[in-house]
């Protein structure tokens, strides 16, 4: 945790002979100074997106981690980065880096984020900048503390979540790096808890329309996958009632039509390359990537240069199965590969300057689906019409009746198959992961070991 709180402080050192020149050093970063403007708070706030556009954050690693951890059905890793690969075979030790410099990072755009949040009263042009601002850093702050908190923590009712242990919440600016500012873990309920209330005030304050930032429909599409991960099977009354929010959420962005659904599944990708580096209108909330900013590790390790079209680049780490590949049906146009040689690649991930995709409305309607299904209701729509919705773009004939929810969950993993989704689905409906059970301490995170070592409140997860 100290290297942690190192890495958000501001240290400054700076020395001259010239007496009027020279600035004592200093340890402790003064708030007032830090955000004392309007403009301040807004580079700030510009900066908590700069870090959660990081390869260690939403630029990739994120999404890569949770898709290879213990995926040896649907992926053949051959990289030679050994803490990618321990995360595959689910060998990750409490030193592996990738983890290290994911909670890092996730806690970094948290200070960020805090920063923004203590200033917010400097906003004074106008109260609906004040309120942007304010909505974005929240929804900021919710989406790392939710990250950590599924990667590092069992999952939602894995146990009991009053007692089992999250991830550290974290709601004012770090200011010193004293013991004092050391934080034990919260309780895997309280750190929910306080992700929805962030994203509900967010969703509030949000504007329509955002540009690239965050808007009222990124929060209430995050909220969705939040509640439905609460909603479990729905097999309690508290299941139930976070299915309900989930499928209401998923409504809101459905109906507000600010984010249709695009025309083929094939017109999703390539943004950079045949999109002019524009994400389409179905990506609620995305990372922008452009070859002067931002780095896409989805691209870096699914990716592959493909001779025949110009831009595309990768390591070719994450090689496609032959087992996974069979499962969708002739005409799917989700069998979206890139044959090189032998090897099949994610044609997802094949543009170099590729936006990486955090939330999709396709998701949002198979959320709305599934939810409706296990509560037995039809708000927006029927499931059925829900799932033929996506089966019709991806070019397959409707389906006359859903036999189960397993209909619904295949099409989900077959839409979103690659994108950062599949272990946490894994978790949520209590399957299994190329052998691993659901709730197998393999398929969790070690909290960073040097955190451990600094800072004594911390306690390591089962198995590290």
């Amino acid at each position: 945790m100290k290297k942690l709180i190192g890495l958000l402080l501001l240290f400054a050192v700076v020395t001259s002979c010239d007496d009027k020149l020279n600035i004592e050093p200093f340890q402790q970063l003064d708030q007032a100074k830090a955000v004392s403007t309007e403009k301040d708070v807004l580079v700030t706030l510009i900066g908590a997106y700069d870090g959660l556009q990081s390869v260690n954050a939403y630029g990739g690693d994120m999404h890569t981690l949770s898709e290879l951890t213990g995926n040896t059905e649907d992926i053949f890793f051959t990289g030679t980065f050994a803490g990618l690969s321990d995360a595959w075979k689910a060998e990750m030790a409490a030193t592996n880096g990738d983890a290290s410099n994911m909670w890092t990072r996730a806690y970094d755009v948290i200070n960020r984020a805090n920063n923004v949040l203590s200033g917010i009263d400097k906003i004074t042009s106008s109260t609906s900048a004040k309120d942007r601002v304010e909505g974005e850093a929240l929804f900021l702050r919710a989406a790392m503390h939710f990250e950590v908190v599924r990667l590092y923590a069992k999952t939602w009712d894995d146990g009991d979540n009053n007692t089992n242990a999250g991830v550290p919440i974290l709601l004012q600016p770090t200011k010193t790096s004293s013991s004092a500012d050391f934080r034990p873990r919260n309780t895997v309920a309280q750190v929910y808890q306080q992700v929805i209330d962030d994203l509900t005030r967010a969703e509030l304050l949000l504007p329509a329309s955002n540009s690239i930032y965050a808007n009222k429909n990124s929060a209430a599409a995050l909220l969705a996958r939040v509640k439905l991960t609460q909603g479990v099977t729905g097999s309690t009354p508290t299941q139930l009632a976070a299915l309900a929010e989930a499928r209401n959420a998923a409504d809101r962005v459905i109906a507000s039509n600010r984010n249709p659904l695009a025309p083929s599944f094939a017109s999703l990708w390539f943004t950079f390359l045949t999109n002019g580096g524009n994400s389409p209108a179905e990506y609620i909330f995305s990372m922008k990537v452009t070859n002067q900013d931002g780095v896409n590790a989805l691209n870096t390790y699914f990716g592959i240069g493909v001779s025949s079209i110009s831009g595309t680049a990768g390591r070719g780490d994450c090689k496609i199965t032959a087992a996974h590949r069979a499962k969708y049906a002739v005409g799917d146009t989700r069998n979206y590969f890139e044959q090189v040689g032998s090897n099949f690649y994610s044609r997802k991930h094949l543009d170099r300057f590729g936006n990486v995709p955090l939330v999709r409305t396709a998701e949002m309607f198979l959320t709305r689906a599934e939810a409706n299904f296990r509560l037995g209701t039809a708000v927006g729509d029927t499931p059925l019409n829900d799932v033929n919705r996506i089966r019709n773009r991806a070019g397959l004939a409707n389906l006359t009746s859903l036999n189960g929810i397993g209909d619904i969950l295949n099409e989900r993993y077959l839409e979103l198959a690659f994108e950062g989704s599949r272990l946490h689905d894994i978790k949520r409906t209590r399957g299994s992961q190329s052998g691993l059970p659901w709730n197998s301490p393999k398929l969790v995170f070690p909290i960073p070991q040097v955190e451990i070592d600094t800072n004594k409140e911390l306690r390591q997860n089962e198995g590290y």
